[in-house]
């Protein structure tokens, strides 16, 4: 009688206690959830910032970073109870396709744009570039920014790359989320000193006007720091980013038409697989080139000199889903948007320092 009433109490908590997840916020239906986490067991947290959830044989397993086990849902490992989700759920196929643009590249110098976090960075790094024949970063540093959105920027480096210092300056004062500049000194195995600006504009497509205002003075400030560094005579120099606008937009002009940054996609080196069919011979107005008729919106521009000594450069857009047309060659492991790589494309150039 006593089990059977103990059953009966925990099940009452619990429909409770969703019921009270569904209402408005209140000092009571707070007071309330907290008895009801009490009693159902749920203050017994764990701070773990990072675990990996996996679907084994249709049961739920759960794995932190350092445990050496995974712990399977149910009575006997007393696996029940809540867990905070910072960020959408990844299909671990998006990762590996991922990991496979970047180990097709190969890059010395790395730049990546909406990070999680650090942890899942350096499993990344650590764990799953090398399944791909790619040798992890020595160097992964991910700096958060005032966004708020878990959008965070990285930089990883390796073959002699060193950094060597990192400057973070606010581009925007409109009170908008929006995010930094980011100034990095990157040392070459030479000892050469290459000043690379990781930059991510503001985009809001419900609020085009203010979205523009405020990529227009972004791209102006972005345009001073840069010349600002030759001003100080530094001529290996890289804006890199999702500018979130085609080159054509006056919102970038300060950039793009303002200073002498070269944009990579110009340079007779840039080589990428055509669109299929007849869209090879297409160019669509605010793409990359023709036959390459995806809207561009990242960028990798270049100081004059270092335009000038690129040995070979690209676009690795094999891991993007093409939802309509144009279409072209992707990896054929990618069935829907849900596995595809990111939404961007790898765009690469290599150097002669």
């Amino acid at each position: 009688m006593i089990q059977k009433t103990t059953g009966k109490c925990v099940s009452d908590w619990i429909t409770e206690f969703d019921s009270l997840l569904k209402k408005e916020k209140s000092s009571s239906n707070t007071d309330r959830l907290k008895e009801l986490s009490f009693l159902l067991g749920f203050d017994k947290t764990f701070q773990n910032p990072y675990v990996v959830m996996r679907k084994k044989a249709g049961e739920l397993y759960l794995k932190g970073m350092n445990c050496s086990k995974e712990l399977k849902s149910g009575e006997l490992t007393d696996w029940n109870g809540w867990i905070k989700v910072q960020t959408v759920p990844i299909e671990p196929e998006a990762t590996n396709h991922k990991a496979m643009v970047i180990s097709e590249i190969d890059p010395d110098v790395l730049v990546l744009q909406e990070v999680e976090d650090k942890t899942s960075l350096d499993e990344f790094n650590n764990s799953i570039l090398p399944k791909f024949n790619c040798a992890p970063f020595s160097e992964c540093v991910l700096t958060p920014n005032s966004e708020g959105k878990g959008r965070e920027q990285a930089l990883l480096l390796k073959n002699g790359y060193q950094l060597e210092s990192i400057k973070i300056h606010t581009i925007d004062d409109s009170g908008s989320a929006t995010q930094e500049l980011l100034e990095y000194e990157i040392q070459s195995p030479k000892g050469q000193s290459i000043h690379l600006l990781s930059s991510y504009f503001y985009e809001n497509k419900f609020d085009k006007e203010k979205a523009f205002e405020i990529r227009k003075k972004q791209a102006y400030q972005v345009s001073v720091i840069y010349k600002m560094l030759q001003m100080r005579g530094k001529i290996n120099i890289v804006v890199a980013g999702t500018l979130n606008a085609p080159s054509y937009c006056n919102s970038l002009a300060p950039l793009l038409q303002k200073t002498d940054l070269k944009d990579i996609c110009k340079n007779k080196t840039f080589n990428v697989d055509f669109d299929e069919g007849k869209d090879a011979t297409y160019f669509r107005l605010g793409a990359y080139r023709m036959g390459v008729n995806i809207r561009q919106e990242d960028y990798l521009l270049l100081s004059p000199a270092l335009f000038l000594n690129v040995k070979s450069s690209g676009l690795n857009r094999k891991g993007v889903w093409p939802e309509k047309r144009p279409n072209w060659r992707i990896y054929s492991s990618i069935w829907n948007m849900e596995h595809a790589a990111s939404l961007h494309p790898g765009v690469w150039g290599e150097m002669l320092l």
